[in-house]
């Protein structure tokens, strides 16, 4: 700390004038850190600001990056999941109508013409179910073809441990049941595997899980050979219809279920991210009134050194008449 010191006879110091340049070098160097503080609008620029608080902020900013991501990882699933229930959900339309026209053909009223027109019909509904399910693409894969699988990384734990949503649509899924679905199994968190039902071709041997329903036979139907609409064999056709529908509507129901986990994850991300802002903000921003104070302070600080080192070196002057 400064000391006033007197004896301005000695002339080869002066330290009244050292003490105002010190000062005023004081003063000029907390001027320029306020004055940095307000341009860039933090109270930590360097690692020499506040060493602890660096430390704090960074690591705040390296999580707050990482849960940016988990936000963006969580509307890519968002968006396999509503591509995929939208699918399903004009599939299991078309479903429906097969299904009707399929009844109206069991009816002892309608002639085998009737039944064959209701199967070419109900072809086409067929075509277009492949249609959509060909169509159902997201980031260049098939959603709806039994193979796809996905990995999504919706958050991190402390010790950044991965929290992973997997939707897997494969056929060798050890949870995937053939009768069923297999769509309530959920692993424990970590992991939860979503598995939705082997849709695959629209119209092979299997369609939706179900053994042996292929809507390819619908255009096989003829005036000589009603096949599948023929009346031994139509009862079957309908109860396999009614259960490709049901698993199209619990693969629906599942990845709703889904979407509203999705839904509250990506509400849990948004506030944690708003509150790692503020806490970040807290540590690192600088508080523009206080630094204002500050500033204002040291620039009078600083007009009073200069003026004082003025008046310092005006005092030799004195001692000067003694020598003439």
């Amino acid at each position: 700390m400064p000391f006033a010191i007197a004896g301005q006879a000695r002339i080869r110091t002066n330290t009244p004038a050292e003490n105002a340049y010190n000062a005023m070098d004081t003063a000029g160097r907390d001027i320029s850190l306020r004055q940095l503080r307000l341009s860039t609008g933090k109270r930590i620029n360097n690692a020499a600001d506040d060493v602890a608080g660096y430390i704090t902020s960074r690591s705040l900013l390296a999580r707050n990056g990482a849960l940016n991501a988990c936000k963006l990882t969580v509307g890519d699933a968002f968006n396999v999941c509503h591509i995929a229930m939208d699918s399903l959900e004009s599939i299991n339309g078309l479903m429906t109508l097969i299904k009707d026209a399929t009844a109206q053909a069991a009816s002892g009223a309608l002639g085998t013409d009737e039944k064959v027109a209701l199967a070419k019909a109900s072809y086409r509904l067929a075509q277009q179910i492949q249609t959509i399910a060909d169509s159902s693409v997201f980031g260049g894969r098939q959603l709806l073809d039994t193979v796809f699988t996905a990995n999504f990384i919706i958050g991190y734990d402390a010790k950044n441990t991965l929290l992973s949503l997997t939707i897997d649509m494969r056929e060798e899924n050890t949870e995937f049941d053939i009768n069923t679905g297999g769509l309530m199994n959920v692993n424990a968190v970590p992991t939860e595997s979503t598995v939705m039902p082997g849709l695959g071709k629209m119209v092979n041997n299997e369609f939706c899980a179900i053994p042996g329903l292929n809507l390819e036979d619908l255009f096989l139907v003829s005036m000589e050979d009603l096949g599948i609409f023929h009346e031994d064999r139509i009862g079957t056709t309908m109860t396999s219809l009614a259960n490709a529908i049901q698993n199209i509507n619990k693969t629906a129901t599942y990845l709703g279920g889904i979407s509203n986990r999705l839904t509250s994850q990506e509400e849990l991300l948004k506030n944690q991210i708003t509150n790692y802002n503020a806490a970040i903000s807290r540590v690192e921003d600088a508080d523009v009134a206080k630094e204002q104070l500050h500033l204002i302070k040291s620039q009078f600080l600083q007009q009073t050194s200069i003026t004082s080192l003025a008046q310092a070196n005006q005092n030799p002057n004195a001692f000067m008449k003694l020598l003439n």
